[in-house]
């Protein structure tokens, strides 16, 4: 409580803590999402199963509305991405070391869970385990990892997505929404392939207003620049800790003279218009329209609007913008209070390690009151079920608690990688050898996440993807430590 304390205390004034609450509420948000709608039941063979409720829970489809919160993920992550990048860029950095840097924050804890998942996995083999009940166990979770290889290649696209951010502003997302159409014409009328560009283009778009709502908070480039700062003075982001010295959540995110600043409308007025519009598009897209009213993964549903996300969850998207902006004056209020704020900078400090492990709390939890005797089994939506969800969350809270407490301190301490300017061929090779580290670690987690549940999979994910990954980690490592910055 003392560092959070000094946390707080150390907290410019002019960060926009709001990104940060909203960051934290939305990781929270999925993790009790997950947990809730989670069904325990048992196979022919009397092994404890798992599955999603929604299938049974017709009437909370529009719940899922304000539920599915990954596109309040990606619009603070364009947010705190694009407040870092300019940062960096109007210190000398480049482009090539902010990639480097957010590789620290984002891979470090993925590279943790994967190995520690890897490592169970081959115990459990040797010990005569089904390699099918291996992949199975992995693949649950693993789950997570879907939604890591979008937001890794948001990641990567950062830099060029925010030059065409700067020189079209909002032209660019509404293109990025006409190609999700597309995409979705694709999945209706076939060919279903065309709807694959949905993954990155839905994802991108929301993105990019990130991007919009940072110029709103940007002020005038300083009068001169002395000394480039290290690149790790601007390691804030998505999963970057709301203590860093650079507020790049707040008004004083500097640029270069003479770029243009396309901001995002944030008055009421405009929270008012994006809601009703959203919430407009999304009845007409669901209630009558061909797409699922539910935002979340139906099992045995032929459409899912999340994956790929659909015009349906775009307009959702929408919709939650408007609230996120009906609602900042009085969040920002109640942020400026201390025990708020201590609260939120603590979940920030571990939210990708929450995130990464809520699942392996699960599987955690079930095994342990399997091995005892004391799994509930209630059928979905009855009273019995209903009884269980409260000391289930418990459980599973002090569960992933203690993982946080072991796993946590990778995400919190994670290094910054520290980089003035480069120029030249150094440069140039540095920002080859990072997008294809970047690009091996997202290849290495799409393979695992379409890998088939019941494959046979002693080590729980193909061997092929896991060299990759730990090559691309690899890479990403020796960039961090300096190696490739000759030249």
């Amino acid at each position: 409580m003392r560092r959070l304390r000094q946390l707080a205390e150390r907290t410019p004034a002019g960060r926009e803590r709001y990104v940060d609450l909203l960051r934290a509420l939305a990781i929270t948000m999925v993790v009790l999402g997950h947990w809730g709608v989670t069904v325990i039941g048992r196979d022919d063979a009397g092994q404890a199963t798992g599955h999603s409720a929604l299938g049974d829970l017709r009437w909370a489809y529009p719940l899922t509305w304000l539920a599915q919160v990954m596109p309040v993920f990606f619009l603070v992550g364009g947010y705190a991405n694009a407040a870092s990048l300019t940062r960096l860029r109007a210190r000398g950095g480049d482009a090539a070391g902010w990639l480097i840097d957010r590789s620290a924050r984002l891979v470090r804890p993925t590279s943790t869970l994967l190995l520690v998942l890897t490592a169970a996995a081959a115990v459990a083999w040797l010990r005569s385990a089904e390699p099918t009940q291996v992949r199975e166990v992995f693949w649950f979770a693993t789950i997570p990892l879907w939604f890591l290889v979008a937001y890794l290649a948001a990641v990567v696209l950062t830099p060029p997505m925010y030059t065409l951010h700067r020189r079209f502003g909002l032209a660019v997302p509404l293109v990025l929404v006409v190609l999700v159409g597309l995409g979705d014409l694709g999945r209706l009328a076939g060919p279903e392939g065309l709807s694959y560009g949905n993954y990155l283009f839905g994802w991108l778009a929301v993105h990019q207003l990130g991007f919009a709502w940072h110029d709103t908070r940007a002020v005038p480039p300083p009068a001169a620049q002395t000394t480039p700062p290290h690149a790790g003075s601007d390691a804030t982001g998505p999963t970057a800790p709301p203590h860093a010295k650079t507020d790049a959540g707040g008004p004083s995110t500097p640029d270069r003279a003479g770029v243009r600043r396309r901001r995002l409308p944030t008055s009421r007025r405009a929270g008012l218009v994006f809601l009703a519009g959203g919430l407009g598009a999304v009845l007409l897209l669901t209630v009558l329209g061909p797409w699922p009213v539910a935002m979340l993964k139906v099992p045995d549903e032929r459409l899912d609007n999340a994956a790929p996300p659909s015009l349906a969850l775009l307009a959702v998207a929408a919709g939650q913008l408007g609230v996120i902006l009906l609602l900042r004056g009085p969040a920002e209020r109640l942020l400026r209070r201390t025990g708020p704020w201590q609260l939120v900078i603590g979940v920030n400090l571990v939210v990708l390690t929450v995130f990464l492990w809520h699942l392996t709390a699960a599987i955690l939890l079930i095994g342990l009151l399997d091995a005892v005797g004391t799994l509930p089994t209630p059928a979905v939506d009855t009273a019995a079920w209903w009884a269980w969800r409260v000391p289930w969350l418990l459980l599973l809270s002090v569960v992933l608690a203690v993982l946080v407490a072991i796993f946590g301190p990778v995400e919190a301490r994670s290094g910054r990688h520290r980089a003035g300017r480069r120029t030249g061929r150094g440069t140039r090779a540095r920002a080859a050898w990072a997008v294809a580290a970047y690009a091996a670690v997202v290849a290495a987690l799409l393979v695992n996440s379409t890998t088939p549940q019941q494959a046979t999979e002693p080590l729980g994910t193909p061997v092929p993807a896991l060299v990759a990954y730990l090559a691309g980690a690899g890479v990403l490592r020796l960039l961090r430590s300096g190696w490739g910055t000759r030249g």
